[in-house]
C-alpha cells in the first residue's frame, strides 16, 4: 500500500531540469550539489522534482531539454570559462524553443558585462567605466586621470565570482591583467564602509535584500573570499527605485533577477550588476526561505 502511494505521488510530481556545471570542471564539484539540494527541498514540497543536467551536454543538440516544461539555468556555473560554447548553447536553446528561464536570449547577453553600457544608455546609473581590450598600463593611467580615484578595479567583461579581477593603486605593476575585452572602474570605498546591496526579485516581485561587505583589507564580497552577508529587512526606497528602473530598462520576461548596487557616497545608488543567469538567491536570508521563488516557478509552469 505504501509503495502504491509513493508511485501515485511520483506520478503527480512535475519534472523540471536544472542546468549544472561541466562535470569536467572540478572547481565547482563541492558546491553545486548543496545548492541543488536546497532548491530541490523547497520545490519538492510543492510537487516539483528537479533533475540536474550539465549545460555542456546540450550545446550541439538541445533535444533532451524539450522533454521538460521548464529548464532552469540557476546552477550553470562556469559558463564564463567556455564563453563561446555558452553563446552557441543559448542560441541553440532559443532556436529549439526550449522553455528556459531566464529566456535563452537573456542568458546570452547577460554573460557579457557590456550590457551595463547598454543599460547606461537607457538611463540606468552605473559607475564610471572605461571599456578597453587587452588592458595596458597606459589604459590604467588614463583611467586614473579620468576618474580621479585613489584606486581602480579592472576585470574582464566575461567573468564571475571576481574572476581575474584586480584592484590597483597608482604606480602598482599590472600583473596578470585580464585577457581580451575588459572594463576599468573607480574603486568605490563605500563597498567597504556601507557594502553592496543585493535585491532579489522572483516573477517581477521583490522578495528580499542582502547587504554584502568584504573582510577588512579586501575588496571582494564573494563568500569564497570571506564576504560578510547580512539580511536587510527594509531596503532604502532609492535602492528599490533603482532596481525597478533596471528591470524596466531590461523589459524582458524574467523569472528571477538579482540586482546588485552600491551607494556612491553622495546618496546616489549605482548599478553594479544585474545577475540574470545563475545568481546566488541568498535564500537563507529570505523570510520565506524561497517560497516566493517556488511560487514564481509554479506560475511559470501554469
Amino acid at each position: 500500500m505504501a509503495k502504491a502511494r509513493r508511485l501515485a505521488y511520483s506520478a503527480l510530481m512535475t519534472r523540471i531540469a536544472v542546468l549544472t556545471p561541466d562535470p569536467h570542471d572540478a572547481s565547482y564539484a563541492g558546491q553545486w550539489p548543496g545548492v541543488l539540494a536546497r532548491l530541490s527541498e523547497a520545490m519538492a514540497a510543492e510537487g516539483i522534482t528537479l533533475e540536474p543536467t550539465p549545460w555542456t551536454d546540450h550545446v550541439e543538440d538541445a533535444t533532451a531539454l524539450t522533454d521538460y516544461p521548464l529548464v532552469l539555468a540557476v546552477i550553470a556555473w562556469g559558463y564564463h570559462r567556455d564563453h563561446a560554447r555558452w553563446l552557441a548553447a543559448t542560441q541553440g536553446w532559443a532556436e529549439a524553443g526550449i522553455a528556459i528561464a531566464n529566456p535563452a536570449s537573456v542568458l546570452g547577453w547577460n554573460s557579457d558585462k557590456a550590457y551595463l553600457g547598454r543599460l547606461q544608455d537607457r538611463g540606468v546609473p552605473i559607475a564610471a567605466t572605461r571599456w578597453c581590450k587587452d588592458v595596458t598600463l597606459a589604459d590604467i593611467n588614463a583611467a586614473f586621470a579620468e576618474f580621479g580615484s585613489e584606486q581602480v578595479i579592472v576585470k574582464p567583461v566575461v567573468s564571475a565570482g571576481a574572476f581575474r579581477t584586480l584592484r590597483l593603486s597608482p604606480g602598482q605593476p599590472l600583473i596578470e591583467p585580464p585577457v581580451g575585452r575588459a572594463m576599468i572602474q573607480p574603486y568605490l570605498p563605500t563597498i567597504a564602509s556601507e557594502g553592496e546591496l543585493s535585491l532579489l526579485f522572483f516573477g517581477g516581485r521583490f522578495s528580499h535584500a542582502v547587504n554584502k561587505r568584504p573582510v577588512p583589507g579586501d575588496f571582494r564580497i564573494q563568500v569564497q573570499f570571506g564576504g560578510l552577508y547580512t539580511p536587510v529587512a527594509d531596503p532604502p526606497a532609492a535602492a528599490l527605485a533603482l532596481a525597478a528602473q533596471v528591470l524596466e530598462a531590461i523589459d524582458e520576461a524574467l523569472l528571477y533577477a538579482r540586482i546588485d548596487m552600491v551607494p556612491n557616497g553622495t546618496g546616489r545608488w549605482l548599478l553594479m550588476e544585474a545577475e540574470l543567469i545563475e545568481p546566488d538567491f541568498y535564500l537563507a536570508s529570505a523570510p520565506d526561505r524561497g517560497a516566493a521563488f517556488v511560487r514564481a516557478v509554479q506560475k511559470r509552469l501554469g
